[in-house]
């Protein structure tokens, strides 16, 4: 049984939301058309270098699943179903850490447009064990799907989206 073979039965049970631990192949299709149909909420994991390269590993796993689809379909697909990309990365300490959390916007022509709403703060430094000192810091743009998330009942205060300078005195 294939994780496609487990997304496409999922679907026939009508659930809220389909959760897949990662996507390696073809199943990207099937969570992309199951987000675009009305399973907001949906969720999946996929191993990249930047949230721009996961848009790629996405585009390049719809393609393993043997449709034949335009390059531009797919992007569509893409800008419509996904909100945001939560990327961790590890860091030279040895660490795993979320480095941005970014906002897909829309397409532009053929290219999907994105925002950096949250990035790591490399300024921080590093401390007296070698490891990175630095957090997640506001970009100060609010994200366009804010009404979606009032919508359906999750309010995020303003105060989250403040834009922080840098504390350049810890550097």
């Amino acid at each position: 049984m294939t994780i496609r073979d487990l997304v496409r039965n999922a679907l026939r049970m009508r659930p809220d939301r389909i959760i897949v631990g990662e996507i390696r192949g073809g199943e990207a299709l099937d969570m992309l058309q199951a987000m675009n149909t009305g399973h907001d909420g949906s969720l999946s994991t996929v191993h990249a270098n930047s949230p721009r390269d996961a848009l790629s590993r996405v585009e390049t796993m719809v393609l393993m699943a043997g449709m034949d689809l335009p390059v531009r379909a797919i992007r569509e697909q893409v800008s419509r179903a996904l909100h945001l990309i939560v990327h961790q990365s590890r860091l030279s300490d040895g660490t795993r850490r979320i480095t941005n959390i970014t906002e897909i916007q829309k397409m532009e022509g053929d290219i999907i447009t994105l925002q950096n709403l949250f990035v790591f703060d490399y300024q921080a430094g590093i401390d007296e064990n070698g490891r990175y000192r630095g957090r997640l810091k506001s970009t100060g743009i609010r994200p366009a799907f804010l009404p979606f998330l009032t919508e359906h009942g999750v309010t995020v205060p303003d105060e989250v989206f403040a834009f922080e300078t840098y504390d350049t005195s810890l550097v």
